[in-house]
């Protein structure tokens, strides 16, 4: 099983209590599952307000990942 890197921006950061860490997972909704059980209820209220990428491309539930990838978790930004 591949082991990427999840990083949590903001208020996902907030909610998992930190930046986030290597977390199992052959997908993008394998990985994000696995850091729900790993980071908790928090994590889990924020996810579906939030953007995934990997490697700084957009992504989606299936998208493929491997260990040397980076998952980020970005929250929705307000501002103008």
């Amino acid at each position: 099983m591949s082991v990427p890197r999840i990083a949590l921006f903001g208020p996902a950061r907030e909610a998992a209590g930190g930046p986030g860490g290597r977390v199992g997972g052959t997908t993008v909704g394998a990985v994000l599952a696995e850091a729900a059980t790993m980071f908790g209820d928090g994590l889990v209220r924020i996810l579906p307000t939030c953007r995934i990428w990997v490697n700084g491309e957009p992504a989606d539930l299936s998208t493929p990942v491997a260990e040397e990838d980076e998952v980020a978790v970005l929250p929705p930004v307000s501002g103008g």
